[in-house]
């Protein structure tokens, strides 16, 4: 697939077939790539890659003999990642088309270097709730996925009894909402039905993760143009206080909870405390708070707008400190698109505009543009975009250039430059935050199991327990 990152072509790597004789009967590999330039769980260091049905059967110095049907080299200044992981995708497949769909989703991941999403149980309808709708949703996504699949069963009032059979179906864990989630279908749960909930997570070992807001700190978004108003819609108090009941939920309960698109950095000292007490406690963070800021975004731009919202440049330094102590454990999308009529372009009103980041295939790009200018490397960015995310949802195949992991792979070109044209994109709708940004970072190709991501889905369906 190529025109990954905008409209940028290139065939920077030397791909080459061959018919070998190997010594002693034993079989070639079926790709070995050469890399100067790797990053691998040890390291960035030379090496070379050994693909046999799919796997990496072999990871060995860059200059060792391994004979093999096809080659790969590396070009200069490309560097081989592992395919990221992103488990937070809305792709809203069935019933809001429209907004995006498996196909156009999981081109854009590919094409922005991840090659595995794991889908959110609300946007779609019907909500995957329970394992009939987890069928529906399996169904529709077969056949058109670029990249592997896996997706969260969501938890609602009145779903508890579904949670096990949801589970042994093999979603990934389980999504919440502490308010309001914007879609009728799919409402949030109270106090009691939270440690309800958690309290069969607990039994199962399965995840919880929770949309961390207070509805009874948020107010009403006003009818505006001004960021200004909206972003005081939704103080840091209710990204704390809600945080606090998740934590004083997971305590009592025992339950591994995670908490999704963490925008307060004020909050992360009472999370770095639980995590030190003892609490299953995971936290992830977006590209779009790590890279944008309450101070650039124009009055009237609702592609900005998301909930919680985007704040100010000293939270966002905040943010970058929290996943250098770790306290922070991954970065994920939060790709939430919707039609350019449901993001009020016309009107620019915060109030009434769908709130949604669509950058699934931008956020390698995004971070690692931001994480060079403070020095941070490229295994940070696989360590918070691969191996973290796998590790989260117990995809031990997944996440990192290691024996026995699927050859899932990126060709990276970390000083490639590009400006975002959302026309170039593969998503649905040509709507993003990053438009016109100029961005570093190209991902030049994409390898699912050892084969280039193409025009024709070779996506799988994942599914297991953590």
């Amino acid at each position: 697939m190529n025109s990954p990152n905008g409209g940028h072509v290139s065939q920077p790597t030397s791909l080459s077939s061959s018919n070998v004789t190997v010594p002693g009967g034993s079989d070639p590999y079926d790709l070995v790539i050469r890399a100067d330039r790797a990053i691998l769980p040890g390291g960035e260091q030379p090496a070379q890659i050994g693909v046999r049905a799919g796997r990496i059967a072999t990871v060995t110095g860059r200059d060792e003999p391994l004979l093999a049907t096809e080659t790969l080299d590396l070009g200069p200044g490309e560097v081989l990642l592992p395919g990221l992981v992103d488990t937070h995708v809305h792709v809203n497949e069935p019933g809001r088309t429209e907004w995006e769909g498996f196909a156009s989703a999981t081109r854009a991941a590919a094409a922005g270097g991840v090659t595995t999403i794991v889908d959110m149980p609300l946007n779609s309808f019907p909500p995957t709730t329970n394992v009939a709708a987890l069928e529906v949703k399996r169904e529709t996504a077969r056949n058109q996925a670029f990249v592997d699949v896996g997706f969260w069963g969501g938890a609602v009032p009145g779903n508890v009894e579904h949670l096990p059979a949801l589970h042994e179906a093999g979603v990934l864990g389980f999504k919440c909402f502490l308010l309001d989630s914007g879609v009728p279908e799919f409402p949030p749960l109270g106090p009691d039905e939270l440690e309800q909930h958690l309290q069969v997570v607990a039994g199962l070992d399965a995840l919880m993760i929770v949309h961390a807001e207070s509805g009874a700190v948020v107010q009403e978004a006003p009818r505006s143009r001004r960021y200004a108003d909206f972003l005081a819609s939704r103080s840091p108090q209710a990204e704390e206080e809600a945080i606090g009941q998740v934590i004083d939920a997971a305590r009592s309960t025992g339950a591994r909870v995670h908490i999704v698109h963490l925008s307060h950095a004020g909050a992360l000292p009472m999370i770095a405390r639980a995590k030190a007490e003892g609490v299953r406690l995971t936290v992830e963070t977006c590209p779009h708070y790590l890279t944008l800021d309450a101070q650039s975004i124009p009055d009237g731009a609702t592609t900005y707008k998301c909930c919680p919202p985007i704040r100010n440049k000293t939270n966002q330094d905040g943010l970058w400190q929290g996943l250098a102590d770790g306290t922070i454990d991954i970065i994920v999308s939060d790709h939430s698109p919707s039609t350019a009529a449901l993001k009020g372009l016309d009107s620019g009103d915060f109030g009434t505009a769908w709130g949604g980041i669509s950058s699934l295939q931008l956020g390698l790009a995004a971070v690692w543009t931001n994480a060079r200018a403070r020095r941070f490397t490229l295994e940070h960015a696989a360590r918070w975009m691969a191996a973290g995310p796998a590790n989260l949802v117990g995809l031990g195949r997944k996440g990192a250039i290691a024996e026995g992991r699927d050859a899932d792979l990126s060709v990276f070109d970390p000083e490639g430059t590009f400006v975002v044209d959302p026309a170039q994109l593969h998503h649905k709708n040509p709507l993003t935050a990053y438009a016109g940004q100029e961005l570093t970072g190209v991902v030049r190709r994409t390898l699912l199991r050892g084969r280039w991501v193409s025009d024709v889905p070779q996506g799988t369906l994942i599914g297991g327990h953590p």
